[in-house]
């Protein structure tokens, strides 16, 4: 019998974990059964999938943009700050908060707004009507 191997993915803006089955070697017995390998293994890594959270060994890719002056714990607090804006405000106060954010040398925001706006996005910002593009584009400065 040979290895499994499973790619385990999670999607953080909609608390998604995903199990990716790579290969399976299995063979069947002589009663006509499937003899899967590593069956334990496999059932250890997927039965309880848990998702990132703070604290935890896994962690969560930061928010692009931070400054790269910024040391490893203002990076987590500047990820968390802008983590929380997005899920809380609108989008002219997020742009007016990022904007500060900026000129407080925390952040080094792009000129290009579309790749900010899909930043925002996977850091949790909606994406329905009251926040689309076009209106992120209407408030967004990076000076």
């Amino acid at each position: 019998m040979g290895d499994i191997n499973i790619t385990n993915n999670f999607n953080a803006p909609i608390g998604q974990h995903i199990d990716h089955v790579d290969t399976i070697d299995f063979h069947m017995d002589g009663e006509g059964n499937f003899q899967f390998g590593m069956v334990e293994q496999v059932k250890g890594l997927t039965s309880n999938p848990s998702p990132v959270r703070e604290g935890s060994d896994q962690t969560e890719e930061s928010f692009h943009f931070i400054h790269p002056s910024m040391d490893e714990e203002q990076e987590k607090r500047i990820h968390n700050e802008v983590k929380q804006l997005v899920k809380r405000q609108g989008i002219q106060m997020i742009c007016q908060h990022l904007a500060h954010m900026q000129n407080e040398g925390k952040l080094l925001l792009p000129p290009n707004p579309s790749v900010v706006y899909n930043e925002l996005g996977r850091m949790g910002m909606p994406q329905n009507e009251g926040y689309n593009e076009n209106t992120f584009r209407k408030y967004y400065s990076n000076r």
